[in-house]
């Protein structure tokens, strides 16, 4: 099959090379005006499972608490304190600049909340409104005391412990349009996992995914520019506080930025690299502009389809440009390697002989060398997680055009030029790799044994590995993101949401003629009899909690499904009711709103503030403690039901709603986990809160659910070892066969192998050494390793095959393969080492982590393909056939 492949080969692209250069040429030309659709993005499903059942709650429990978008202004005076007039009046300034912005819906601080222990109020004071600390006549030192120790709805949540650090909640609109494409999208998405597409359906799924993609591309731009405008904002007052950024939207833009940082340090950066390696090993001009447009073609080409596929490009796929230029730039250095051998061999020959020959030699490794690599990059679509599967296509893709981009242009480019003259000089690489040659025929036991202890070690390492990491530690310590992440983890409670919601028991069959309460609930706490008081005071129908207000703390409520974080979770209260009812919740009956089961609430809560990794907790228990510490004890259930006829219109979204159902039979904790703890181990933390909420509080499991973009996230790190482990699989299996195709042999399968599965194991191994865990980036390490490791050694015994019949000395040909193939591998090898080292720059760590992890393997699978997988031909002695490879 691969002969006559390369008879139609020579005959329609080696004839014809014109035309083949204009077929490029147009084809570079269409990819160019497609690249201009090519998008970036930064979405919260890069930390979410596809098909996750926890991600269905989550946007359920978001749909009725709420969530929106929202940032975090951190605000810590230079000189000065915080409760002081003057820092007041700044604070109050930079808060008026900010809601003077568009879309800015809200600010809120502490300038806003009421002051109720400042001195302490009663609870019919609150129905005549309440005062703040910019009020005149404000005992400044009290409300501070307030703010950091007395009331438990504000200490570690809007100002620090210490009291010199504060924090603003800038919230945005509701984007109706985002969340009615989103909502769309999502329920039709639903029905096609269930096979319940219509025709029709499908075509308003296809035309919703492409409209939401483009709005959230605008999305995106849209909340850059106002995100700059806050920090442009935040610059005018740097002199007199020290500001810092956070919140979804930031990162979110941020993540973008370092995105396109990336793509243009690492294409620069490659490129550069490229052609002072090429000049310095080829030194002819020719051997650099070659190569070069071969890369362009693949990298432009992919762009363009990735523009036209609407195939946006993450954080993960981000260095999609550096491996197509790293890998495109292998396949044609291979092919320069063989045609200046067959040139110096053959020096009065023709060019047209000349890349006939390179052709033949190469094409039928070169292919192989291709699908493995595909094969290793295929592995990562059987993933669970998102940028992790488009990745693997994006890269399978790019493989098939960098294959045919350089066996089209590369030839198309040569034919028209003369050969030239043979290289002349001392060959210096040459005696590199025979050097290997060398110490591998000395030393072939010994190489032996000690790569035996090495596996080993590498195996021990790997039972230590972990999926346990914290996402502060994703960015660099110099970042806003990573700055703003520890200054709310370490002053204000708390990065992580964390949701738990415990449901009241079924619901038991009143006793014949009831017409209250039931005579007992399930839990054997008093009956909850009707209050005669409950009403007064209210209008008719009115529990005395009113309409559902908006939620100062969490803005806004979700009327959706709200996107895979809820909108973007408030780390502050985590979240506002849903749409504004004419008539609030009915609590008179209700399970959870009774002194009792508050008093258990505020057990829990406590409980869970205990946790170390645990920062602010916030419930109905929480308004509950403060309702105690105003009334000087207990609350009776009358008192109970009257406090609601005093609360402020203003004040009942925050206090209520955001943590209770409107039938009272659901309660929400919500919870904020130092994301910064050393310690974290998020698994083992859900796995405790859950297992102690039974144990210890006398609930049912299925009562008890915990949720939130803690819960996702850790969903998604605990899949990595399956999809690590079914990657492996996946890859061992299908480049064994691919290897049994190609050499037709068991033994040489086997022996092709080794070299990969050292550098992966080296890697995975070194991974567990030192305590370094697997995350989004480095899952995909071991499958591009394996891929790209069996490339080099595919080469060197396609060519071991050629060498081997022209004296059958195993120990000859493994020489006169060193100093042919073994050079094209050197040179190779050392581009893909430090075209990876060059993603140490970036701005993302897991990025940094791939590129310098997957170096060192690639330098292991050099050592390896040049020492170990000789030593293993010249030990087991294979039997081979000759010119079976040709």
């Amino acid at each position: 099959m691969m002969s006559r492949l390369f008879r139609v080969y020579c005959a329609v692209v080696l004839r014809n090379p014109i035309l083949w250069l204009l077929v490029v040429a147009l084809v570079c030309g269409v990819a160019a005006w497609q690249a201009r659709d090519f998008k970036l993005d930064a979405s919260a499903e890069s930390l979410t499972l596809e098909n996750d059942q926890a991600l269905e709650y989550y946007r359920k429990i978001a749909k009725q608490y709420g969530g929106s978008d929202f940032l975090v202004v951190t605000y810590t005076p230079r000189e000065g304190e915080l409760f002081s007039r003057d820092t007041l009046k700044n604070l109050q300034s930079l808060q008026g600049e900010l809601k003077g912005l568009d879309r800015v819906a809200s600010v809120y601080s502490l300038l806003d909340v009421p002051l109720l222990f400042s001195p302490k109020v009663e609870f019919t004071d609150l129905s005549d409104g309440y005062r703040t600390v910019l009020d005149d006549g404000v005992d400044l030192g009290l409300a501070k005391q307030e703010f950091t120790d007395t009331n438990p709805l504000y200490e570690d949540l809007l100002v620090s412990d210490d009291g010199l650090t504060t924090a603003m909640l800038v919230t945005f609109e509701r984007d109706e349009r985002y969340f009615e494409l989103l909502n769309r999208r999502n329920a039709l998405r639903d029905q096609e996992r269930q096979d319940a597409l219509s025709e029709s359906e499908a075509a308003e799924l296809e035309r919703v995914d492409a409209e939401f993609s483009d709005y959230n591309s605008a999305v995106q731009a849209r909340t850059a520019e106002e995100i700059e405008d806050i920090r442009g904002i935040m610059d005018g007052y740097r002199d007199q506080a020290r500001l810092v950024l956070g919140g979804v939207p930031m990162i979110a833009s941020d993540m973008i930025r370092f995105i396109r940082s990336d793509l243009e340090i690492f294409g620069l950066g490659v490129v550069a690299f490229l052609i002072l390696t090429l000049f310095l090993i080829f030194r002819r001009p020719r051997w650099v502009v070659v190569p070069l447009l071969c890369c362009g073609v693949t990298v432009l080409t992919v762009t363009g389809w990735l523009g036209f596929m609407d195939w946006k490009v993450t954080v993960i796929s981000s260095n999609y440009l550096s491996l197509l230029l790293i890998i495109t730039m292998s396949i044609t250095i291979h092919l320069t390697v063989r045609y200046r051998e067959l040139h110096e061999e053959n020096p009065d020959t023709t060019q047209g002989w000349l890349l006939r020959e390179t052709a033949a030699h190469m094409m039928r490794p070169s292919v192989y060398m291709i699908l493995t690599t595909m094969v290793g990059f295929s592995s990562l679509v059987i993933s669970d997680i998102r940028p992790v599967i488009d990745f693997g296509w994006m890269m399978t893709l790019g493989l098939g055009v960098a294959l045919v981009t350089c066996f089209l242009v590369f030839p198309s480019l040569l034919g028209r030029l003369a050969p030239g003259q043979p290289r002349q000089g001392r060959d210096l690489t040459r005696r590199v790799t025979l050097t290997f040659a060398g110490f591998t025929e000395r030393h072939r036991v010994t190489l032996l044994v000690v790569t035996l202890a090495g596996l080993a070690a590498a195996l021990w390492g790997m039972t230590r590995l972990t999926v346990e990491n914290r996402f502060i530690d994703y960015f660099q310590e110099d970042t806003e993101i990573y700055q703003g992440m520890l200054q709310i983890d370490r002053k204000l409670g708390g990065t992580t949401p964390l949701d738990i919601v415990i449901d009241a028991p079924p619901r038991e069959s009143k006793p014949a003629g009831g017409g209250g309460a039931p005579a007992e609930d399930a839990d054997g706490f008093d009956a909850v009899q009707d209050d005669p008081f409950a009403g007064g005071g209210q209008p008719a129908g009115d529990d005395g909690f009113g309409a559902v207000q908006q939620d100062p703390f969490a803005a806004g409520g979700d009327g959706g499904n709200g996107d895979d974080f809820g909108g973007g979770q408030d780390p502050f209260a985590s979240g506002a009711p849903g749409p504004t009812a004419d008539q609030g919740p009915d609590l008179q009956g209700a399970y959870w709103y009774t002194p009792q089961r508050l008093e258990q609430i505020i057990r829990i809560e406590d409980y869970l503030q205990s946790l170390p990794e645990t920062g602010k907790v916030l419930s109905i228990a929480t308004t509950y403690k403060v309702a105690k510490k105003i009334n000087d004890g207990p609350l009776s259930y009358v008192q109970l039901m009257l406090l609601a006829s005093f609360i402020p219109d203003d004040l009942r979204g925050q206090l209520v709603s955001p943590y209770l159902s409107d039938d009272g039979r659901q309660i929400r904790i919500s919870i904020r986990v130092v994301d910064s703890y050393p310690g974290l181990n998020r698994d083992d933390l859900l796995k405790k809160i859950n297992d102690d909420l039974v144990s210890q509080f006398d609930l049912q499991p299925e009562q008890v659910h915990l949720t939130g973009a803690m819960v996702l996230y850790n969903n998604m790190l605990q899949s990595l070892f399956d999809s690590q482990i079914k990657t492996l699989g996946y890859v061992f299996t299908a480049i064994l066969i691919m290897l049994l195709l190609l050499f037709r042999s068991l033994p040489v399968a086997l022996i092709s192998m080794v070299p990969s599965l050292v550098s992966a194991a080296t890697v995975l191994g070194l991974m567990g050494w030192i305590g370094l865990p697997l995350d989004l980036m480095t899952i995909t390490i071991t499958a591009i390793t394996i891929g790209i490791a069996v490339d080099d050694t595919i080469h060197y015994v396609h060519r071991f095959h050629e060498e081997w019949p022209a004296d059958r000395n195993y120990a000859a040909a493994m020489r006169r393969c060193h100093g042919s193939i073994g050079k094209a591998m050197y040179y190779t090898s050392l581009v893909i080492i430090a075209g990876f080292s060059i993603l140490a720059f970036s701005n993302f760590n897991p990025t940094v982590y791939f590129g310098l992890l997957t170096s060192l393997a690639m330098l292991v699978a050099l050592l390896s393909n040049l020492t170990l997988l000789p030593a293993l031909l010249i030990t087991v002695r294979p039997k081979l056939r000759a010119g079976q490879a040709g």
